[in-house]
């Protein structure tokens, strides 16, 4: 917080506590919203279509700030943000809802790529990890009030100023930092042609018809209204035309080696991917857990979000401090993941104490602060300054894709075990957890090869 940091870092974590309001918000009011908008059987889609629409944008936000610097990228950015987060709040119905929610994730898949160059640029590696670790702190004011607000809004109010109040903070956080952005250029030393950029702009953008294409198919396929009025072949050609189009651009888009969890950057990418896949794919039914199978109301059911947020502050301070190996941290916080979704899926299996599950889930929480603050300081770590955008990119797609696969997957399996009447069975809710659980598994052995002898130097150094 000293003079010649203090304006950007606080524009900076201005931009990510409004981030995190939403999340937490958006989360809690789900429930909500889906049954006001008759979205109960697309209920994945509004996070999943989310993260999808950001996996497009990152793509190309990756290559913009290596060649033309982190401003036109922020900006824009912020731009398609407030306009999702305005469509989100007037929506009329669900399918206007989603396109509000896409706009959204294009917004945030533009302006997260350029704070990781800023962060680049303008900060010390000394100083790095410290930031990564505030930014988790700046989840604790929105989630100790963020799911409850929200909850109380949705419930007496309107779950609309959900969204309609996050897009001027947004706004003032940027105006705050630009003094000091404006002055950042792109690298002198280009890591990628101009035509190398737009390739993998239009690789992004691929990859974003496949999931979506994929996403809708599977979709179609759980409703009955949808299946009944497409055939089977159609929807099976969408869904595998999907799934060709991400296996074809997923391998181009990260680092080399990245299917074989080569070590170093490749395995930390793939950490991050496998990670994300398990986490935010349970979060986003953490609420309906509590609300469909406990009966609580959504804003108390929405302070179970309030413990993993917390719960992940906790977790990413603790790696500042640098008591293990920085991949230790990985191999540490994965394992947690995995052994508290175990607890989850008890809990909810034997309808023990909500309490319980809330525990469960802070603990979760710890575990992804400890891997994924570590996940970015590595990223940076062993990138050059020609290459800090594209890695940048390929650690936020990697993230991206984990979301939408667990978001979508587990939406798409909630939706064909829901009963006739629209309520989830009894074990539905078990059975999704411990799917998710595996990708946490996998993380926790995948993070053993993240260590490299340059990461040991640099370790090293700063001690």
């Amino acid at each position: 917080m000293s003079r010649p940091y203090r304006g950007l870092v606080v524009g900076l974590l201005a931009i990510v506590t409004c981030s995190a309001f939403e999340a937490m918000a958006v989360t809690t009011a789900m429930p909500v919203v889906a049954a006001d908008l008759g979205g109960q059987r697309a209920y994945g889609l509004a996070f999943s279509l989310y993260l999808t629409a950001s996996l497009a944008a990152t793509a190309a936000a990756g290559p913009w700030c290596d060649h033309s610097g982190p401003r036109p990228s922020l900006l824009t950015g912020l731009g398609l943000m407030c306009a999702g987060l305005v469509l989100c709040g007037g929506a009329w119905d669900f399918g206007a809802f989603t396109l509000g929610r896409m706009v959204s994730g294009a917004g945030a898949g533009f302006m997260i790529v350029p704070v990781y160059v800023i962060i680049g640029q303008a900060l010390p590696s000394a100083l790095q990890p410290v930031v990564f670790g505030w930014f988790s702190a700046a989840w604790v004011v929105p989630s100790l009030v963020g799911p409850y607000v929200s909850g109380l809004l949705a419930e007496h109010v309107s779950w609309r100023p959900v969204f309609f109040g996050v897009a001027p903070i947004v706004v003032a956080a940027v105006i705050f930092m630009w003094p000091r952005v404006r002055g950042l250029r792109a690298p002198e030393e280009k890591s990628m042609a101009s035509g190398e950029g737009r390739r993998r702009a239009l690789l992004g953008a691929g990859l974003a018809i496949g999931v979506a294409g994929a996403q809708w198919a599977a979709q179609s396929w759980v409703d009955p209204a949808l299946r009944d009025a497409l055939t089977p072949v159609v929807l099976g050609v969408v869904g595998l035309a999907g799934l060709a189009l991400v296996v074809a651009t997923v391998p181009r888009l990260l680092p080399p080696g990245s299917l074989r969890i080569a070590r170093g950057l490749p395995a930390v990418v793939v950490v991050r991917g496998l990670l994300t896949l398990a986490f935010f794919g349970a979060e986003a039914f953490i609420p309906l857990m509590l609300v469909d199978r406990y009966g609580l109301e959504p804003s108390i059911a929405g302070l179970a979000l309030t413990g993993g947020a917390l719960g992940w502050t906790a977790g990413s301070f603790a790696q500042t401090k640098g008591w293990l190996p920085r991949p230790m941290f990985l191999v540490l916080g994965a394992a947690l993941l995995f052994g508290c979704m175990l607890a989850v899926a008890a809990v909810v299996s034997a309808h023990a104490e909500p309490f319980l599950l809330a525990l469960a889930w802070a603990f979760a929480g710890m575990g992804m602060g400890l891997s994924m603050s570590t996940t970015s300081v590595l990223v940076l770590d062993l990138s050059d300054a020609a290459a800090r955008g594209r890695n940048s990119a390929s650690l936020q797609l990697a993230d991206m894709l984990g979301g939408v696969i667990g978001t979508a997957g587990a939406g798409t399996l909630y939706s064909l075990l829901l009963n006739p009447d629209r309520t989830p069975g009894t074990g539905v809710f078990t059975l999704l957890v411990l799917v998710l659980a595996v990708s946490a598994l996998l993380a926790a052995v995948a993070a053993t090869r993240t260590r490299t002898p340059s990461t040991a130097a640099r370790e090293a150094d700063r001690a």
